[in-house]
């Protein structure tokens, strides 16, 4: 391995302070943040607006934001993302941790696809396959999806929607749908106890992309036979984990 280029992670550690705060700053921050020399500070500044990765703001003397060739690299690298790929990496590695069946699953109309799944070692575990639509209503990912539209798009969707059964825990009343929802964006997850499969119960969490939109959904699936309260409260935290670490990978900063 290489040696690091001290001029070079100086630069990249400066372009990463435009990542926080209101998006612009001045030498005199980049130099109190940094603890780095006022000489070096104002040559990386000069090199990187020449270079189009910084722009003066208008009005503001001295100060700095993110210039265009910054948004083109970022516009690049997203155009390159593959969510199923992406997903699953992340359902292999949460997986790995919990030894269970792991999904991540994209909504379309009121059914969810599930774009990529990793299965359990356990000789028990969920029978499914990416690809696989399921009721969005039935599932945790799918309620996870449907909590997190805009209130107008999920109204169109419940609206005059026959919510079918898949097995007698299936929730069918749009009232008690309506009131499951806003239950999980409290919480910012989901869970599903056999609505789907009389054998299995799920937690799922969103998925979010570089600016904040719920995309997709990642799900831990358990049979009845691992599952507990417990376990649910430690699957809950393990898949939001999960769905964090694939939102980073589709470019979404956590807020804090």
């Amino acid at each position: 391995m290489g040696r690091l280029v001290p001029a070079v992670t100086r630069a990249l550690d400066i372009l990463e302070l435009f990542l926080e705060g209101d998006g612009t700053l001045s030498a005199p921050d980049v130099i109190r943040k940094l603890q780095l020399p006022r000489t070096t500070v104002h040559e990386l500044l000069t090199t990187l607006a020449a270079r189009s990765y910084l722009a003066p703001v208008p009005g503001q003397p001295g100060r700095y934001r993110l210039g265009v060739r910054s948004y083109q690299l970022g516009s690049r690298y997203a155009e390159q993302l593959d969510l199923a790929a992406e997903g699953r990496q992340v359902a292999r590695e949460t997986a790995e941790t919990c030894d269970e069946t792991v999904h991540v699953a994209i909504l379309e109309d009121t059914d969810v696809i599930y774009i990529a799944k990793v299965d359990s070692t356990h000789a028990v575990r969920m029978v499914s396959a990416a690809g696989r639509r399921l009721p969005a209503h039935c599932t945790s990912v799918g309620k996870m999806l449907l909590a997190s539209l805009p209130p107008a798009d999920l109204e169109a969707r419940i609206a005059g929607h026959e919510f079918i059964a898949m097995t007698p825990a299936s929730l069918t009343d749009p009232e008690a749908l309506r009131a499951e929802l806003a239950g999980i964006r409290e919480r910012g997850f989901a869970v599903e106890h056999r609505e789907s499969n009389p054998d299995v119960s799920c937690v799922a969490a969103p998925v979010r992309d570089r600016v904040g939109r719920v995309v997709a959904a990642l799900s831990i699936s358990v049979p009845m036979i691992r599952w507990s309260d417990a376990r649910e409260e430690e699957l809950a935290q393990l898949a939001v984990k999960g769905a964090g670490a694939l939102s980073a990978r589709l470019g979404h900063r956590a807020q804090h």
